[in-house]
């Protein structure tokens, strides 16, 4: 399928509310609402689109939480959501008019999901939700006719790093971490059984790279370049994107690898939850990244 994206030339791209409204009876074309509640999606969706959970997609793993459920589980989701090989999937969420409990992350993390697990053709909607509805556009209570798909996953391993594989890259010289976690809990005490950040990660908050009304909603690309260039997360770089749980920083590693094209991006899913289940390993507080420091800027 062509289009005119805002972003992206590779498997993931961002696309407007103007182009999804062109495509909406495209036959070849899925759309996800990834709302954070089916009371949200029951209440108003986009015309044709079909409900899905992220929470689905993640489970403990021997006690670990926030760790994705089999690639074979995945494969049954998906295929039952319609899920297919050759038809683009697009994918929105929006704050939720019956609960109201979105953050704008559901989007990036259930494009990200699809792209990890084989998909080579995913779409981002640019302001979700709520965008549409500011621009008026159609929204609909019926539920679409899916049928299930023969869809087969393929984990696409060269997009992310293991715990050890993280051990080993961000001492490297050239690995620049980034830490998408809003700043207070960057710099002292959140939920986790210890303060701070990863030793050597840079924070780069999410959430100043989209729009002050709506979290689903991009910066303009100048200004998302300025943020960028300083907090040096520059594209000579090998760039580890890392958050809490993995979540936050699919929204860094869809705009730096496929919005902005940089060459060398990974994400780390364990992100902090997994570096603070090993009590040995060290954590920084306040707003220097700490150890590595030098490493990190030189």
């Amino acid at each position: 399928m062509t289009t005119d994206v805002l972003y992206g030339k590779g498997p993931v791209k961002l696309v407007s509310t103007e182009w999804l409204q062109k495509h909406l009876k495209d036959p070849k074309l899925l759309i996800i609402d990834a709302q954070p509640n089916i009371h949200d999606y029951l209440q108003e969706h986009i015309p044709g689109a079909v409900q899905f959970d992220e929470g689905l997609l993640r489970i403990p793993l021997r006690g670990l939480p926030g760790q994705y459920i089999p690639p074979e589980a995945v494969q049954a989701l998906f295929r039952r959501i319609g899920v297919r090989a050759d038809v683009p999937v697009v994918v929105y969420t929006g704050k939720g008019a019956n609960k109201g409990w979105g953050d704008g992350l559901s989007q990036t993390m259930v494009a990200y999901s699809l792209l990890r697990f084989g998909h080579k053709d995913v779409y981002v909607l640019d302001g979700g939700l709520d965008q549409w509805k500011a621009e008026k556009r159609p929204l609909s209570q019926e539920f679409p006719r899916i049928e299930e798909s023969d869809f087969s996953i393929e984990v696409q391993r060269d997009f992310f790093i293991d715990y050890a594989e993280f051990r080993t890259l961000r001492e490297k010289r050239e690995t620049f971490v980034i830490d998408a976690r809003p700043p207070e809990i960057y710099q002292g005490q959140g939920p986790w059984i210890k303060p701070g950040h990863i030793p050597g990660a840079v924070n780069v908050p999410w959430r100043i790279l989209m729009s002050d009304a709506n979290p689903a909603l991009l910066k303009p690309k100048n200004e998302i370049l300025d943020i960028l260039e300083k907090k040096e997360v520059q594209p000579h770089r090998f760039i580890i994107c890392s958050c809490g749980t993995g979540r936050e920083a699919t929204n860094q590693f869809l705009l730096l690898k496929y919005y902005l094209g940089y060459p060398h991006v990974k994400i780390y899913e364990g992100s902090f939850t997994e570096w603070t289940s090993y009590p040995e390993n060290p954590t920084v507080t306040g707003p220097n990244p700490g150890e590595f420091e030098e490493k990190c800027r030189g």
